[in-house]
């Protein structure tokens, strides 16, 4: 495993400048999660890093050692994308032994055999090593796709949104999974994502994107507690960071300050201003209420056995929250 090292890398397609001027450290061992929306520039550095495409400007190195001029295959890093690309014609077996037969890795068979049996086994698929991959559910043929990148033993495992195309109990499981192989491998991984619930439970480390840039790095916590921005805030978080103006609930806001960001756990109930329940979501494991506080709509939680309905009173008014100013930049200080 290596440490991989961005210093000012920047790519443009045209007139679009998918990554700007990206300096970002991903420490050995770590599984760091690349966040942020559509068009962010997620893939394209995952691309760069892979040797898929060349930077513009700047250097990337893997393991102290430059590989700007280094092909996919110099630089060992085995990459999981979103589709399964799997050889349908061959069986579970031969299709994670494929990369191990390859002329750059060209192992011997029992050596082949034994690491397709431990990686089948990790992936609690060892049952299925003679079916043909056609024969697979969605989620069986995912965890052969990344078994692939796992019987290599690369210095980087890069992953983009692997989890997108399956349903909720498979992401839920399969992130389960990949914490565990990424503790089981003391491995580095890479891994491309729009979702702030596999950014929330799998990172060590998460880079937040915004048009090309890197706008924030840090440990999930971090993010969260502690964002530079309200489009950082408005990142990670279920429910969403409330935005408001920061006179809402009166005077008192710190100087410069131009919107005040509500988590649930910024939110008193029971005393302040008045709010109206317009909607309550019973999700089980929480309860969702949906306030409407003048022109605004505050999202916040709820006791699970609330009794709270539509079109109930309630006191609501803010405990510490997030300040902003008109350019959207994190700002500290007192307030409500």
């Amino acid at each position: 495993m290596a440490e991989v090292v961005l210093r000012g890398v920047s790519k443009a397609f045209g007139a679009t400048r998918a990554v700007q001027d990206v300096s970002l450290t991903i420490p050995d061992g770590a599984f760091v999660v690349l966040l942020g929306p559509t068009g962010a520039g997620k893939t394209t550095l995952l691309r760069l890093i892979a040797g898929l495409e060349r930077p513009d400007a700047g250097d990337i190195a893997i393991g102290g050692a430059s590989v700007r001029h280094d092909t996919p295959a110099q630089r060992d890093v085995a990459m999981v994308f979103q589709q399964y690309s799997l050889y349908p014609h061959l069986s579970v077996r031969d299709n994670l032994a494929f990369p191990l037969r390859s002329p750059v890795i060209n192992l011997p068979e029992p050596q082949i055999a034994a690491r397709v049996q431990a990686v089948a086994a990790s992936l609690r698929i060892a049952h299925k090593l003679d079916n043909k991959a056609t024969a697979l559910s969605g989620g069986e043929m995912q965890r052969v796709s990344i078994g692939r990148a796992l019987v290599r033993n690369p210095r980087i495992y890069l992953m983009d949104e692997p989890l997108s195309s399956l349903d909720a109990k498979l992401r839920a499981d399969l992130r389960v999974e990949l914490k565990r192989i990424h503790a089981e491998l003391g491995a580095t991984f890479l891994y491309v994502t729009h979702d702030q619930i596999e950014a929330m439970t799998m990172a060590t480390h998460v880079g937040v994107l915004d048009r090309g840039r890197l706008v924030q790095f840090g440990t999930p916590r971090d993010i969260y507690e502690d964002p530079v921005s309200a489009y950082v805030a408005s990142r990670l978080g279920q429910p969403r960071i409330t935005l408001l103006p920061a006179a809402s609930f009166g005077p008192g806001a710190p100087e410069r300050a131009v919107q005040m960001g509500l988590r649930p756990e910024h939110i008193v109930q029971g005393e302040g201003q008045p709010a109206t329940v317009r909607r309550v979501e019973r999700l089980g494991d929480q309860t969702r209420l949906h306030l409407g506080f003048g022109p605004h709509e505050i999202v916040t939680l709820a006791e699970a056995h609330t009794t709270l309905a539509a079109g109930d009173s309630i006191a609501i008014r803010p405990q510490n929250p997030l300040w902003f100013d008109a350019d959207g930049n994190r700002i500290s200080g007192a307030g409500p």
